[in-house]
């Protein structure tokens, strides 16, 4: 599992950061594993199994463990392309977004970034 910041040439409004690992993305007609891609506060993009059946509007929930922690989002499936799906989050325990707040803060590497990410997001 690594993860990196994508470059500040990104269009968003949020900070994502690149990520290798797996994760659980559960919808109305079951559950399966997916490569999470990218993350950030505001949703997540995530690679789909083969002949995974999902639809624009979709609600989901995305479960990604990281060690002793778990980040769980209530989203949106927003974009789908090429088996990735765009997530954008609903809701978001918080619990969850403090673990989330962590990895985005440790990631970009500045702590006010990261504050002024969960600021924007708060704001939105």
């Amino acid at each position: 599992m690594t993860s990196t910041p994508t470059p500040d040439s990104d269009r968003r409004h949020h900070a994502r950061i690149q990520f290798d690992g797996e994760a659980q993305l559960i919808t109305t007609v079951g559950r399966a594993t997916v490569q999470l891609v990218d993350i950030s506060l505001k949703g997540a993009l995530v690679k789909l199994p083969a002949g995974a059946q999902l639809d624009n509007g979709e609600p989901c929930l995305l479960s990604l463990q990281l060690g002793e922690a778990r980040i769980k989002m209530a989203a949106e499936i927003v974009h789908l392309a090429d088996q990735e799906a765009g997530l954008r989050c609903a809701v978001i325990d918080l619990d969850s977004i403090s673990h989330l707040r962590r990895l985005v803060e440790m990631n970009l590497g500045n702590p006010k970034l990261a504050e002024r990410e969960l600021r924007a997001l708060l704001a939105a």
